[in-house]
């Protein structure tokens, strides 16, 4: 008989290989991901009787469905990728019933529009449905598989339905064929859709595989591939270490995504101009790798990203500058004619101004106005005691964050700044036509 692997959300199987590893899926998954997962293929009463364990058996790659949406994204499976790859499957379809039909046959079905697609998925949770086994075949057994989706008018108008190929045993089982008619990934995705699903397991279960010798569990390696991650440059290498601890503090679940220039002794390229540089040599060169330039929120980092942008990068690098925040527009700053409150964006606000600035005791955090910048017709500002804060900040642990004595709101924004453009990044390189 051989033995299966299959990636399974819900117990809806989205994947199927016999007898080999099939699809690598590490890439959903960590490894604290690893752990122990009953499984249909293992029989416990022979463990049972005699007294061996399964463990080796139960080995699976498991995690919660809303906890791999965020990998997912980086991976390319957006909502807007997988409606594209929807009407792809749907347009397909028709031409493939085109083709086949002849003057006597009935007009081709008026498929679901994506929006109908996506509200059938979710308006069925996983767990609502019956996993009954139904053994035996007949109208009878079918219709009681089928249970709620009996109704044609309703099935015949999804892409790739036919009423003759059934390989279902239960209504769960079922609607998986249903719906699972594009990429498995594009598939989840839409499932994650539905709020009740998101605490379904999504498993990779390669334990029986590897008992019956068809692989090694080396075989099976969670964490992001390297032609997956997104290598961030920045200005400095304090702008490394800040964005480097806050994806381990706040993204935990993504931070095997992000890549980082080595800069345990000194910043290769340090400073915005020569980050304009490194950023203009690797798109002459053609590197293929995902890379995203980060520029401050200052005047510097405006005007580099302002004539970066003017360039025609390749479609897997991006320049993206730290976001502008209304928290910046009446902020503290020192110039020739004294202190006041004004707006620093694309003026003085470097990474640092995006860390807890009234942390540490410190005195009220204030830039000190510097060189006039005539490019953008606007002055260079520097946070003072600037080291101070990144200190505080890499002093943070998910115990202190989690009991409320370090706002981190402002450096989230950054990563929610630059994961987005790392997912766009992704659904334009990996999926160049979806």
């Amino acid at each position: 008989m051989g033995t299966e692997i299959t990636l399974d959300v819900g117990s809806v199987s989205l994947t199927y290989s016999k007898n080999f590893c099939g699809i690598d899926h590490g890439s959903l998954f960590q490894e604290q991901d690893r752990k122990r997962v009953r499984g249909k293929q293992i029989d416990y009463d022979y463990f049972e009787e005699t007294g061996k364990s399964p463990v080796a058996m139960e080995m699976a790659l498991s995690r919660p469905l809303k906890d791999v949406v965020p990998r997912l994204q980086l991976l390319g499976f957006s909502l807007e990728r997988v409606k594209r790859e929807y009407e792809r499957t749907a347009e397909a379809w028709r031409e493939e019933r085109r083709s086949l039909a002849d003057d006597e046959q009935e007009p081709l079905p008026d498929l679901m529009s994506f929006d109908e697609f996506r509200q059938f998925v979710t308006r069925h949770p996983l767990r609502s449905l019956d996993e009954t086994f139904v053994s035996g075949t007949g109208k009878a057994n079918e219709a009681s598989v089928r249970g709620r989706f009996n109704n044609e008018g309703i099935t015949a108008r999804l892409p790739r339905y036919s009423p003759f190929d059934f390989q279902a045993y239960s209504e769960r089982t079922y609607f998986g064929e249903l719906v699972n008619i594009m990429h498995p990934y594009s598939v989840m995705r839409l499932l994650a859709e539905c709020k009740a699903n998101e605490d379904d397991e999504v498993i990779w279960h390669y334990g029986p595989l590897v008992d019956a010798g068809w692989a090694n569990e080396s075989d099976f390696v969670p964490n992001a591939r390297r032609t997956e991650t997104f290598l961030v440059a920045t200005e400095g290498s304090s702008d490394a270490h800040i964005l480097k601890h806050a994806f381990g503090l706040l993204r935990p679940e993504i931070a095997d995504f992000f890549r980082f220039i080595d800069v345990s002794e000194s910043h290769p390229f340090p400073g915005t101009g020569n980050l304009l540089k490194f950023a203009e040599g690797l798109a002459k060169i053609d590197v293929h790798n995902q890379v995203v330039f980060l520029f401050d929120n200052d005047a510097e980092g405006f005007d580099a990203h302002r004539r970066l942008s003017n360039r025609l990068l390749p479609v897997n690098m991006r320049a993206i500058m730290l976001p502008e925040l209304d928290r910046f527009r009446a902020f503290r700053a020192r110039g020739p004619e004294g202190v006041s409150e004004t707006d620093i964006n694309r003026r003085a606000a470097a990474i640092e101004c995006y860390l807890d600035l009234d942390a540490g005791g410190f005195p009220p955090a204030q830039v000190l106005w510097t060189n006039y910048k005539r490019e953008v017709k606007a002055y260079q500002g520097s946070l003072e005691h600037k080291e101070s804060y990144i200190k505080e900040f890499l002093r943070q642990t998910p115990d202190t964050l989690s009991a409320g004595s370090y706002d981190a709101s402002k450096i989230n924004t950054a990563l929610d700044a630059l994961v987005s453009e790392c997912s766009s990044i992704a659904a334009a390189t990996r999926n160049p036509t979806a």
